[in-house]
């Protein structure tokens, strides 16, 4: 995500479609300055007034005034490709989502932040459900390699909320939300609960005006692929690994003594083959 471009959202109450709009621009921030408002319409699946009204309600006098403050914090456009077929675009455009991370990750603050309010959990939550599930469980299966009691939520149903009271009456004081598009209701229902409960919220989310950012403690966004029939979540998932990295860099003797100890058992039980 393009950090200059989502500034010009900060702070501002929007609607569920104009949040639509703020993202298809931010995930675009390279070449949105050069988008009409009709092609930003049919980019976001919305009517070419509400591309107005999303300007106006940011303070512009229109979308052209709102296009011209990213040209001015973005500047440039990109090549389009013109010549890479449809597989090689979309990978392209992943490639571009992460040379955006990379230069959002130049200030580690809320990366750190997260970091410590994760490690001090016990337990520690990790809700991803629908798209988010396999990553829930990916984080999950290498957290708990070094965390001594993670518990992923990837399945949804009213039991899911007794399990949340279960984790806050075993001592849990912050949870990680995995939160990716389309944005299951049910994650930010349990989100707005752990909120409400005393929780910490981490969020890692496709874009800082997600649905869930608000809800959220710390945010980490990093942006999906839309070019193919089902998103690429190849960004999210790198910023879930550098969010375990920083938890592991946070406490790094206990770290060290747990993986040591699976090491070890690794070896006896002959779990792997190489």
């Amino acid at each position: 995500m393009n950090e200059g471009a989502a500034t010009l959202f900060n702070g501002a109450r929007l609607t569920p479609t104009q949040r639509r709009i703020a993202h298809c621009l931010v995930e675009r921030s390279v070449t949105a300055a050069s988008l009409s408002a009709a092609e930003v319409a049919e980019l976001a699946g919305v009517s070419q007034p509400s591309v107005t009204r999303f300007a106006m309600a940011l303070g512009y006098s229109g979308y052209p005034a709102l296009r011209r403050a990213l040209r001015d914090l973005v500047g440039g456009t990109a090549d389009d490709g013109a010549e890479d077929n449809a597989m090689q675009r979309a990978i392209k455009a992943e490639a571009e989502h992460l040379q955006r991370l990379r230069e959002q990750l130049g200030t580690l603050d809320d990366v750190q932040r997260a970091a410590d309010l994760l490690v001090a959990s016990r337990p520690l939550p990790v809700l991803g459900l629908r798209a988010a599930a396999p990553l829930a469980g990916y984080f999950g299966y290498f957290a708990a390699k070094v965390h001594p009691d993670v518990r992923v939520w990837d399945t949804g149903g009213t039991s899911l909320l007794d399990r949340l009271d279960q984790a806050k009456v075993a001592g849990a004081g912050a949870m990680l939300a995995l939160v990716l598009p389309r944005y299951p209701r049910e994650s930010l229902d349990v989100v707005r609960e752990a909120k409400g409960m005393g929780y910490a919220v981490v969020a890692i989310t496709d874009s800082a005006v997600s649905p869930v950012a608000e809800h959220a403690d710390v945010v980490l966004p990093a942006a999906v692929g839309t070019r193919l029939v089902f998103d690429l979540h190849t960004g999210p998932m790198a910023m879930a690994m550098v969010l375990l990295q920083a938890m592991c860099d946070a406490d790094p003797e206990p770290v060290q003594r747990r993986l040591e100890e699976f090491e070890a058992a690794a070896a006896r039980r002959q779990l792997f083959q190489g």
